[in-house]
């Protein structure tokens, strides 16, 4: 879901890189130095997941996982995602350097909402659990899909076409996201719960 240069208006660069700031600030202050291998991991995880894309208009589709490294980072979802974002926009062209801050806000803002409003969930009956990483998934990719609507709409109002294609191509991407991320909280509940303790947000 990459935003590509020269898209963007310069109001909504800056906003993005404002925005971007203030939340890979807070991050890095929340974020403690024994968690750092952990956010490391997960940074690589969106990395290589995020490799594999179908261009569709301005943006792209392609697996994200922004819902999970939100529900075990929280607010570190910002430095971890900047991390990756900068990386592959560096190595693969995947984005730009200017589009760096929006497609941060992009791809963590939504992690961040979902950490608050599903990790609660993960410390019910399984059954529960399953069902609120399902919709971390769902809802993080969805959040993301409204907000690169919400920055194409805001550069030029002739992009709603292009915002709702970009939107509804993701469709299938929420409900494959909301797949993934659920086995992925079922597979650490089992091997390593102590992974899924809500961290200091």
């Amino acid at each position: 879901m990459h935003i590509s240069e020269g898209i963007l208006s310069a109001p909504v660069l800056i906003a993005g890189v404002a925005i971007a700031a203030t939340g890979t600030a807070i991050g890095l202050k929340k974020l403690d130095y024994d968690r750092i291998a952990k956010v490391g991991i997960l940074s690589a995880s969106f990395f290589v997941a995020s490799l594999v894309h179908v261009p569709i208009g301005p943006s792209s589709v392609h697996l994200i996982l922004n819902g999970v490294v939100g529900l075990l980072l929280g607010w570190a979802a910002f430095p971890a995602i900047l991390t990756a974002l900068f990386l592959q926009a560096m190595f693969f062209q995947f984005g730009g350097i200017t589009t760096l801050g929006v497609n941060t806000v992009i791809m963590a803002l939504p992690a961040v909402l979902c950490y608050y409003l599903f990790s609660p969930l993960l410390n019910k009956k399984p059954a529960i659990a399953s069902i609120g990483a399902f919709a971390c998934g769902f809802c993080s990719v969805l959040f993301s899909a409204v907000l690169v609507a919400l920055a194409l709409l805001f550069t030029e109002e002739n992009f709603f076409q292009t915002a709702v294609m970009v939107a509804g191509a993701h469709l299938p991407v929420m409900i494959i996201e909301g797949i993934v991320t659920a086995f992925f909280v079922g597979f650490l509940q089992k091997v390593q719960p102590e992974m899924l303790i809500s961290v200091s947000a």
